[in-house]
């Protein structure tokens, strides 16, 4: 097993059966500690702002009209023009231009 692959877990006593199937396919489990739900909060917090803001405010016909809703969401008000406070109130827009990139 080389570790390129990992799957992330908040469950720190997933199943064997689940350990072992990733074993089976050359995964690692990569699991917080006990209670410690901070590791996943930047993300819940994303995915209830956009049901919040555009999911919950429309009803789309097609996937496809949904997709291009949250693609227009995500390019023209969320990282453009929306502040986050998990970057200090920047947007993101302006945060990536403001961090050196890595090399």
């Amino acid at each position: 097993m080389n570790g390129a692959c990992s799957a992330r877990s908040s469950r720190p006593n997933a199943s064997a059966a689940y350990r072992t199937e990733l074993v089976a396919h050359g995964m690692l489990a990569s699991m917080s500690g006990r209670g410690n739900y901070h590791d996943n909060t930047v993300a819940e917090h994303f995915f209830a702002t956009l049901e919040i803001e555009l999911i919950m405010k429309h009803d789309w016909r097609t996937r496809a009209e949904a997709r291009r809703a949250i693609f227009r969401y995500l390019e023209t008000w969320y990282n453009q023009k929306r502040r986050h406070s998990t970057l200090g109130y920047v947007r993101p827009a302006e945060y990536e231009v403001q961090v050196p990139q890595a090399a």
